[in-house]
């Protein structure tokens, strides 16, 4: 679709309304398309007037939304309200040309938790929140009852930190093959087994150095987390060289919880399990996807569900504090009722954690690139109300939530767990409550200070063999992060050419 702009530039806002209306459509701005939104946006005193015009398979429709900016905070928030009378106007020519509204209605955003956090913090009562989210945003009931016990799980965690605290990631980006729904960065060890060691020292070089500049700045370590990829790819010697530099050069005896993606269960064994509780890991991840056997080989993976089964009964000997398992909504072979053996079987295997995604049709993937049938939008939303009913009568309750580009029905990934549960660390990166240090290729990590509404972010180098063969990258992240804070502490000011780093 042609998307015509004119007073504005909130090519995200558009871009996401365009996907939950028309997952088929693509934004296009330069040459023609027959389909096309003119998106025009005027000042009227202090009212931001936005006005959507619509042509879709030769039918017209016209949607018109205004917000008051009188009441603005700052700069950030004219803007935000400026977005939203441009998100609803093109939600109005949308609804009214397709007859259809979104489950999370005219919200685009990656974390809807947070806007209904913010109005909680504003004294808005949970009643006068829910009812913003319905009449303002059309958001449906079923999506508010996900949205409310996010936003008051993410102001407990906000509640809970300290201002010298930040979280550590640490990323392995090797699994034993890839699925055909991850565009992640993440290496076959197959194809890339002899990266795997030169990997690993540059990694503890890294963590070396990084845990110095902590130790100087004076920062704790709140929460860690070891994704990738698959980290128990890795040996259990190599695990556990990498765990014990980790505790090593960090203080972690502090950290409220210390998680480990265990997630292939082909790569899950006894004395790698034996590895991580050695090392004091209180919460792994078991991934399973699916435990119908179609679906897995649909999706490339090389275990089955007794795979499956196996590595539980591993896992529950070991004695973790905290399992989480996750499930993916609308894979290639999956039906509502193998989607549905799935979860019930996962909720009787006991754990606290289990985490709900939608699947996501990333460009890199191999279900895009090859054009494997998948379940329909219809499938999927029955998929995810199963999930929250049963998850519901088993005693859990969504505490994170957040959504991606290209998924499936434009509908979300929820975190649930039983009372006790709660993965912090996935609360703290997805509501953005304060810093995420992430160490290896691929990494990603985000400068938080709350008290300036700022948030910056600097980039690893993506692939293993760039990240080992450029340790400078490293070093000026890690100066950049280091500038960041001492500017946050007030101790010096920001250098111009020392801003947001990008690969």
């Amino acid at each position: 679709m042609k998307l015509i702009f004119a007073g504005h530039d909130c090519r995200y806002a558009v871009e996401q309304s365009l996907l939950a209306f028309f997952p088929n459509e693509r934004p296009v701005y330069e040459g023609e398309d027959p389909n096309t939104a003119s998106v025009r946006l005027a000042m009227e005193g202090e009212a931001a007037c936005a006005v959507t015009e619509l042509s879709v398979d030769g039918r017209t429709a016209c949607g018109r939304a205004q917000t008051d900016l009188s009441g603005a905070k700052d700069g950030y928030d004219r803007e935000r309200l400026k977005q939203r009378a441009v998100k609803l106007s093109f939600f109005e020519a949308a609804r009214s040309l397709t007859g259809e509204t979104p489950a999370w209605g005219a919200l685009t955003g990656i974390r809807p938790a947070k806007l209904a956090a913010g109005l909680l913090e504003e004294g808005k009562s949970e009643e006068e929140t829910d009812r913003i989210l319905r009449d303002v945003y059309f958001v449906s009931d079923s999506r508010r009852a996900l949205c409310l016990p996010c936003a008051k799980a993410g102001l407990e965690a906000q509640r809970g930190l300290k201002e010298n605290e930040i979280s550590l990631y640490v990323g392995i980006p090797f699994c034993p093959t890839r699925c055909a729904y991850c565009s992640f960065v993440s290496n076959s060890v197959e194809k890339s087994f002899h990266l795997v060691e030169p990997y690993l020292q540059a990694l503890l070089a890294e963590i070396d150095s990084a845990a110095e500049m902590v130790g100087e700045l004076g920062l704790r370590v709140r929460s860690f987390y070891m994704g990738g990829g698959t980290p128990t790819t890795l040996t259990a010697e190599q695990m556990d060289r990498l765990l014990g530099r980790l505790h090593e050069k960090f203080d972690l005896a502090s950290a409220v919880e210390l998680t480990v993606e265990a997630g292939r269960p082909d790569t899950i064994t006894a004395e790698k399990l034996a590895v991580l509780r050695k090392n004091r890991v209180d919460r792994i991840s078991v991934n399973p996807q699916s435990m119908d056997d179609r679906v897995l080989a649909a999706i490339g993976r090389r275990h089955s569900g007794d795979g499956i089964r196996a590595a539980m009964e591993l896992v529950s000997a070991a004695g973790f504090p905290h399992v989480n398992m996750d499930l993916i909504a609308g894979l290639p072979e999956d039906t509502r009722s193998s989607f549905r053996r799935t979860l019930d079987e996962v909720i009787s295997f006991g754990t606290d954690n289990i985490t709900i995604h939608t699947l996501s049709l990333k460009k890199g993937s191999r279900i895009t690139l090859e054009g494997t049938r998948i379940p329909t939008v219809e499938e999927v939303a029955a998929m995810l109300d199963y999930a929250a009913s049963a998850l519901g009568a088993a005693g859990f309750s969504p505490y994170y939530l957040y959504r991606q580009k290209y998924m499936s029905g434009s509908f979300e990934n929820v975190g649930w767990c039983r009372p006790g549960g709660t993965g912090w660390y996935n609360i703290y990166i997805m509501e953005e409550l304060h810093t995420i240090l992430s160490l290896g290729a691929g990494g990603s990590t985000k400068m938080v200070d709350p008290a300036r509404s700022r948030i910056e972010r600097v980039f690893n180098l993506k692939y293993p063999q760039e990240y080992i063969q450029r340790p400078g990258k490293i070093a000026a992240n890690q100066e950049a992060f280091r500038e960041f804070y001492l500017q946050k502490m007030g101790k010096k000011e920001r250098s111009s050419e020392n801003g947001i780093l990008t690969q």
